[in-house]
């Protein structure tokens, strides 16, 4: 995880075993507020109940089979923790999707940002381009491949929803231009 977001903390817990939870703390102080986001069934439920010192969330036994959690939380829910601290239970999400996130992308793929202006070419795809600092960076093994694939999926989801927003936002352009012609077709009709 360490190596897809650098400089993001990565905390390895376990609810079951009430092991790591300490190292939590200096997000659930008063005056913060944590949402958890996870598949159905992850354990967002059983980790708000181990912080909070006592059974106050529903919970579900996991599955003989696959040993996969099941689903239980079907609100979100604003839990105030003993120590002052807020947590957001939420429903298992199928998806999480990108919203206005360029900032975020920049920020979070930082070093290939910074390759990227070290291209020759200002306008450098990264694929066939001569002194493209990106592939120089991956031959090198500098940067690696699951990274800047990860990086790539994201720029292409967030040109998706680009595309996605303009056509919406073409749509209601053209229905607002059919109202007003057809409104001045019915008046010089009247006429």
């Amino acid at each position: 995880m360490e190596a897809i977001a650098p400089g993001v903390p990565v905390h390895v817990i376990s609810s079951a075993h009430n092991q790591g939870l300490e190292e939590l703390a200096p997000y659930l102080r008063p005056g913060s507020t944590v949402a958890l986001l996870g598949s159905s069934g992850a354990g967002k439920s059983t980790l708000i109940n181990r912080l909070y010192g006592q059974e106050i969330q529903l919970t579900g036994g996991i599955r003989e089979g696959d040993d996969r959690g099941r689903h239980t939380t079907t609100h979100r829910e604003l839990v105030v923790l003993p120590q002052g601290g807020l947590l957001i239970d939420t429903p298992g999400m199928r998806e999480l999707q990108l919203w206005e996130a360029e900032d975020g992308l920049s920020a979070s793929f930082r070093d290939i940002e910074e390759l990227s202006e070290q291209c020759r070419f200002q306008d450098c795809l990264h694929a066939k381009e001569p002194g493209c600092a990106v592939k120089a960076a991956l031959a090198g093994g500098t940067l690696s491949r699951s990274r800047y694939d990860n990086y790539l999926k994201l720029r292409r989801e967030l040109a998706y929803f680009a595309r996605k927003e303009n056509k919406a936002l073409q749509s209601a352009e053209k229905t607002k231009w059919k109202k007003l012609s057809q409104s001045a077709k019915q008046r010089q009709d009247f006429y």
